[in-house]
């Protein structure tokens, strides 16, 4: 038996592959179970990595400090690259109190650690850990040794706070959307109020009714007005046609209009009256609105395409086709010339049956190929992380450089490449569930190495009287400003349950209470909030703990 005991404690890479998986199998069991109608799923595998460490099991403290750097950048890169394409537009429409939101949290807490500090008369080397380990923030305690470090201050009373408050910060949040959940949320808060922001596309019809565009062609009505709009359908009296630039509008023609629902007033101007006729119903059946042009959605899935720009294709002259919208990830965009296409791009083409497949043909439209994995997008995705996040960024007043780290620096790089990767022709689309996989394996290779790494001083620690203390506070300043920012969210700033929960666990850095909101919600909504309140909560925490260090320790 001396090669099985070997294959499990003898330190060498096979033991740690052997370990670590161990780990990550039977948290994800455990994490399948509920305890009064909870279930925690993965996170679970921090706490089945503690009992492993508590029981003597270890690796080799390179193989450890590797998967779990790895396993965090993975799987904070592959959350940018998911929602990355619709972040941009998610941020100009709710970002901005997403984030303000999400920085009240951080400084309510920061505030609330302070007071304790005082109160209790904990130094603050020992709770700038606390404060590290209640948000799950470990950037921030990383730029908290470094601070102690340069001040000459010993920075072990800030990892071990953070080890033993952590899995409190992991368990305090979701209980928060536990007892939100159970006594507070209505039934009315679990339906997504962001579907008309992410839903950027509105169908309207108008009746040519102003003299003044009368004889004009769409190419010169465009021009007439600083908004953009596509025109899908002209009825000329019982006539219909797709219309092209050098069209032209006669008084009492009928206009099919996609446009942005805030701009129908302007346009109701240009064109004239707005037809009371709801073009919107999810239950509208295009293909009966006319008897010769039906309306399809095909999928962009020749890599070739990826990042021309749609005008470039030139599809009303060649096929006699228009494109009404483009939905990407979710979010539906209108079909501008200048729109640049990616990789999964859903095309709306209203035209003749024959004409569409011609299109199908040119774009792909295969679902086989769109699940081919695009790895090299994730390597290099990874290593300009590293480089993003080793930055160092000079802020004055403060003497250490603050650097995003490697939480940090792959959710920003994955955000842009998910974004502005196809402009530079960077295949950046992959499955959901290629997604959610490698965001799980990411993301349990994290939790099982600091569960390992936390477990061996765990139990010491928690028997000490400032230890029990430590988790206290922790537990305090990771429940109670959750719990209030989540129900305010609803209740004052009206969001719904998903994004309240989302913007909560980003200011919190908590990637598992995300997963259990995921897991709770429909839609990506918590995911959308999360990578947006995130980055800058994660960097405002990294400078507070540098603060509170130069000002308090």
């Amino acid at each position: 038996m001396n090669w099985f005991e070997s294959l499990f404690f003898e330190q060498s890479p096979l033991q740690a592959v052997c370990v670590i998986s161990v780990i990550i199998a039977c948290g994800l069991g455990l994490g399948k179970l509920r305890f009064f109608g909870i279930s925690l799923g993965v996170a679970f595998v921090f706490f089945t990595g503690i009992m492993a460490g508590h029981l003597g099991l270890a690796i080799d403290p390179g193989m450890l400090k590797y998967a779990e750097d790895f396993g965090l950048m993975l799987f904070v890169y592959e959350l940018g690259l998911k929602v990355g394409p619709g972040f941009f537009s998610s941020f100009r429409s709710g970002g901005v109190k997403l984030n303000m939101l999400g920085l009240g949290l951080v400084l309510a807490g920061t505030a609330t650690a302070i007071a304790i500090s005082v109160l209790l008369h904990i130094p603050m080397t020992d709770m700038v850990g606390i404060i590290s380990g209640a948000t799950t923030n470990t950037p921030s305690l990383g730029a908290a040794q470094q601070a102690l470090a340069q001040m000459g201050l010993p920075g072990d009373g800030a990892a071990l706070s953070c080890a033993v408050t952590y899995p409190l910060g992991v368990v305090g949040v979701i209980l928060a959307f536990v007892i939100i959940k159970k006594f507070v949320a209505r039934p009315a808060d679990y339906e997504s109020h962001s579907q008309a922001d992410a839903d950027h596309t509105y169908v309207a019809e108008f009746c040519v009714t102003n003299p003044g565009i009368n004889g004009l062609s769409l190419r010169q009505v465009s021009q007439l007005i600083d908004t953009r709009f596509v025109v899908s359908r002209i009825w000329h009296d019982s006539n219909v046609c797709i219309p092209g630039p050098d069209d032209r509008l006669e008084s009492g023609d009928r206009v099919l209009v996609i446009t942005n629902e805030e701009d129908l007033p302007r346009l109701a101007l240009l064109f004239g009256e707005k037809s009371k006729r709801d073009w919107n119903r999810p239950n509208i059946d295009w293909d009966t609105v006319d008897k010769n042009l039906i309306s399809r959605t095909i999928s962009v899935s020749k890599p070739q395409l990826n990042g021309r720009r749609l005008g470039s294709l030139r599809l009303r002259n060649n096929f006699a086709v228009n494109i009404s919208r483009v939905t990407r990830s979710g979010v539906r965009l209108l079909a501008t010339p200048n729109l640049v296409l990616q990789l999964g791009d859903k095309l709306t083409i209203v035209g003749e049956s024959k004409a569409i497949d011609r299109v199908a043909n040119l774009v792909g439209n295969s679902d086989t190929d769109l699940k081919d994995p695009n790895l090299a997008a994730i390597f290099i995705g990874l290593v300009l992380s590293l480089i993003v996040g080793s930055i160092p960024i000079v802020i004055p007043g403060i003497s250490v450089p603050v650097k995003l780290g490697l939480a940090g620096g792959p959710i920003v790089v994955g955000i842009l490449i998910g974004r502005f990767g196809p402009q530079f022709h960077l295949v950046t689309y992959t499955t959901r569930s290629a997604n959610l996989m490698l965001r799980g394996i990411g993301l349990s290779l994290f939790l099982a190495c600091l569960g390992l790494e936390s477990g061996a001083k765990f139990l010491d620690t928690i028997m000490r009287a400032d230890g029990l203390l430590w988790i206290a506070v922790g537990f305090f300043i990771t429940l109670v400003p959750s719990l209030i920012m989540t129900i305010l969210s609803m209740r004052v700033w009206k969001l719904d349950f998903a994004t309240s929960a989302g913007m909560v666990s980003g200011a919190m850095a908590n990637p598992m209470s995300l997963t259990y909101a995921n897991d709770i919600t429909r839609g990506d909504d918590a995911s959308v909030a999360y990578a947006t309140t995130y980055p800058l909560s994660m960097f405002a925490r990294v400078v507070i703990a540098q603060l509170l260090v130069i000002c308090f320790a």
